[in-house]
């Protein structure tokens, strides 16, 4: 029996791995064309950032005390409310106040509250009540010989309820509420309004513009546009006077000489802009008018 030598095998022998491996590779080719294709696993989508929602703007209560409620305007409503015993309430939108605005109810008329408020800020009022309609505006400032930095403002709303509205003045507020120069009054001289002196001097209509001024047992007649006038009762010596300038009326007050309260035996005391009113024992501080 003839063997056949390495050498003869050797071709085989080399071209075996190769069949091996293009078999492999033809099954793997066959196996991959039958086998159906997977879809590619899906990429998870990249979440939208949140966006927390815009908080809404606060919006003050029109008739509460805010950040924006001036210091004058706080201090005022704090005293008027006081004096009146008023119930803070939400400002109606009608009346076009700021946010620094402070609302008060109150179960009176305007008549009883306008002294007592005018009387609270004494001399921290600029003037007196200007009335129109219905409406009072009272001009204050926060301090005596301070600045104008509020208003008062006092409407009815029904026979026995009153609102009651301190705000912030503005530049226009002011000019608005600065009253007229009345005629027959002195440009420069310093007058009282007859409800002022509520507290020292009573002051009575007597109607055809004459009024009486009652200190104590004293009584002083006036006549509106006349100097002269007629004192009765006291201690003083009855007759005529003669005033330094004649009073005054805007139709509804009596609109009265400062130092012509001198012929009621009254001491006026100048302290800055307010002067201090004296009849008897009884005294009151007040900011005259000076048109």
């Amino acid at each position: 029996m003839r063997l056949s030598s390495p050498a003869a095998r050797a071709p085989g022998l080399l071209l075996l791995p190769a069949l091996l491996l293009s078999t492999a590779l033809l099954s793997t080719q066959g196996a991959a064309q039958t086998a159906p294709a997977q879809p590619a696993p899906a990429q998870p989508a990249t979440p939208a950032p949140v966006t927390a929602p815009a908080a809404p703007a606060r919006t003050p209560l029109p008739g509460a005390p805010s950040a924006a409620t001036a210091r004058a305007v706080s201090a005022i409503a704090v005293e008027v409310g006081g004096v009146i015993k008023g119930q803070i309430i939400s400002c109606p939108a009608a009346l076009k106040l700021s946010v620094r605005a402070v609302c008060l109810y109150s179960k009176n008329t305007p008549a009883s509250l306008r002294p007592l408020i005018r009387g609270k800020l004494a001399g921290r009022a600029l003037g007196d009540w200007k009335t129109t309609g219905t409406s009072s505006t009272l001009l204050a400032s926060e301090t005596v010989n301070g600045p104008v930095g509020a208003f008062v403002l006092l409407r009815g709303l029904s026979a026995t309820e009153s609102l009651v509205a301190i705000d912030a003045v503005t530049a226009a507020a002011t000019t608005a509420a600065r009253p007229a120069t009345p005629a027959g009054a002195v440009k420069g001289q310093p007058y009282v309004l007859g409800r002022d002196l509520i507290g020292v001097v009573n002051v009575t209509a007597l109607g055809g513009n004459r009024y009486r001024l009652n200190a104590g047992d004293t009584a002083l007649t006036v006549t509106v546009g006349a100097k002269a006038a007629q004192l009765s009762g006291g201690q003083t010596t009855a007759g005529n006077v003669e005033l330094p300038f004649a009073p005054a009326t805007d139709g509804k007050n009596l609109i009265f000489p400062l130092l012509g309260l001198r012929s009621l035996g009254c001491t006026v005391t100048p302290a800055g802009a307010t002067v201090t009113v004296a009849c008897g024992q009884s005294s009151i501080g007040l900011r005259p008018i000076v048109f």
